[in-house]
């Protein structure tokens, strides 16, 4: 699936992802492979991703807004 965090300034990754991990404003939730369509609010905390090749990153916001449809992970973080 394709991971694409981006900020008011810039691209800050934008790749495949085997797993992410995201801050919810209701708790953390992890989104794999062909995972239901949603839109939520991010709260302060990680953004954790697994490439394809195992390595796990992560990138600490302060918020956001996450869109998950058709294997398109798209995070927008303030």
């Amino acid at each position: 699936m394709t991971l694409e965090i981006i900020s008011p300034h810039k691209v800050l990754f934008k790749g495949d992802a085997d797993m992410v991990t995201l801050p919810g404003r209701l708790g953390s939730f992890t989104v794999l492979r062909n995972h239901a369509p949603l839109i939520s609010v991010l709260d302060k905390g990680k953004v954790v991703y697994r490439t394809p090749a195992g390595a796990e990153e992560s990138i600490d916001i302060s918020g956001g807004l996450a869109d998950v449809d058709n294997n398109v992970i798209s995070v927008c973080i303030f």
